[in-house]
């Protein structure tokens, strides 16, 4: 049984860190809460802090400590409140703390997840750009410093629960030994029926309404367009030293088998359960140990079939351009990250019809193509990239068609 965890939950008031604090509230005999972050829900975060008992809670900003302090409104102890982004960094460090659950979505989250590794410690990892827009380096540090690292994204998590356990090293330097391919599988989104040609005129509210996963506006957008399965696909990348070429994408509309590993000698392991993010989190929380999740039994009888699909590439280019992304370096995927949130932050303010998302990331990856090359050794220079990148793809976004027009 593994030892008694206090853990950080970082971006606490996100779909991940309210089914992380279920997870905690259902384990007090060996779970605790030590931090919780947010950006902007200053009273949820009041909340969470009330409930969990936690001792520390991380904030952006002057602005936000006082709408904290206002929302905390109770007798109990108030939490020592940290404020700015070098706060944030240092509660993933700190020596109070075990685990650090890096669930704060976009570039943002990329610092603190890197500091917890540097940290040495066990990391759960939902963060898509520590792996996405810094890889190699974040991999580096995971290596250096005895951190551990275990995947929370449904897809990896089920890779690493598929691989013979020998082979579960935290930042592996190769493939697994007689692993032939990783199968990822994605829901396709609620556009995946859809013609290609009637795509135009979707709505932020259509892109967000997910057949199976309950999710935030950002990472549901990503799905319907699939860049999220590319993200996934550069991740995995990164997470299981797997070379592009031996890492596939299935459609499976059904979301109960979350990915599969496939054997030199044919076998296919595939990972299944109801799609609810306590599972992969429970899982990286008591590794090696199995955990109650709150979630429900899975009927397969009910469910009658599971299907399977290759992605449709003219419905889904997004998904194309993670993989040419992956195959030009490390610069074009910090491009990819950086292009992808400007245009889906562009789409879900209704300035940038449904199709221009994987447009302005195409024109931000030819961009980037045409620029000298550069080394990303640190983390400054990932940052410096992905400003250029957004600075980029900001202008391409501004001479578009709002949507409506």
């Amino acid at each position: 049984m593994t030892a008694f965890q206090r853990i950080a939950v970082l971006g606490s008031t996100g779909s991940i860190g309210e089914s992380t604090l279920d997870v905690i509230a259902r384990h007090p005999d060996r779970l605790a809460v030590h931090a919780l972050s947010a950006h902007s829900r200053m009273e949820k975060l009041a909340e969470q802090a009330r409930a969990s008992g936690a001792r520390v809670v991380v904030v952006p900003d002057a602005a936000a400590r006082e709408r904290f302090l206002q929302a905390w409104g109770s007798d109990a102890p108030l939490p020592q409140v940290r404020v700015g982004a070098q706060a944030l960094a240092d509660t993933a460090a700190d020596p109070a703390c075990d685990t650090v659950m890096a669930a704060i979505v976009g570039a943002a989250g990329l610092p603190s997840a890197l500091a917890a590794a540097r940290a040495g410690k066990r990391v759960l990892l939902a963060n898509k750009e520590a792996l996405v827009a810094a890889g190699s380096l974040f991999m580096g540090a995971v290596r250096d410093h005895g951190a551990e690292l275990l995947p929370i994204d449904s897809e990896h998590n089920a890779i690493f629960q598929c691989l013979p356990h020998g082979e579960r090293a935290s930042a592996p330097t190769r493939p697994a030994a007689g692993v032939r391919r990783l199968i990822l599988t994605a829901s396709g989104g609620p556009f995946r029926q859809h013609d290609p040609e009637l795509l135009h005129g979707i709505t932020p509210a259509q892109a967000c309404k997910h057949p199976n996963w309950s999710m935030g506006r950002k990472i549901s957008v990503d799905s319907a367009t699939m860049l999220n399965k590319g993200l996934e696909v550069i991740e995995a990348h990164w997470l299981f030293a797997m070379p592009q070429d031996r890492i596939e994408v299935l459609v499976h509309p059904q979301s109960v088998v979350h990915s599969m590993v496939e054997y030199e000698d044919g076998s296919v392991i595939a990972q299944l359960g109801q799609p609810d993010m306590r599972t992969p989190i429970a899982y990286a929380l008591g590794f090696p140990d199995r955990l109650a999740s709150g979630v429900g039994l899975l009927d397969l009888a009910r469910l009658g079939r599971l299907d399977f699909e290759a992605p449709d590439l003219r419905r889904f280019p997004c998904l194309q351009l993670a993989f040419d992304a992956l195959a030009a370096g490390q610069g074009a995927c910090i491009a990819l990250n950086a292009a992808n949130e400007i245009a889906v932050d562009a789409f879900l303010r209704e300035r940038l019809p449904y199709t221009r998302i994987s447009a302005v990331i195409a024109e931000t990856l030819e961009w980037h193509a045409g620029r000298p090359s550069v080394t990303l050794n640190h983390l400054d220079d990932v940052l410096a990239e992905d400003a250029a990148a957004r600075a980029q793809a900001e202008q391409i976004q501004a001479r578009s068609v709002p949507a409506g027009r």
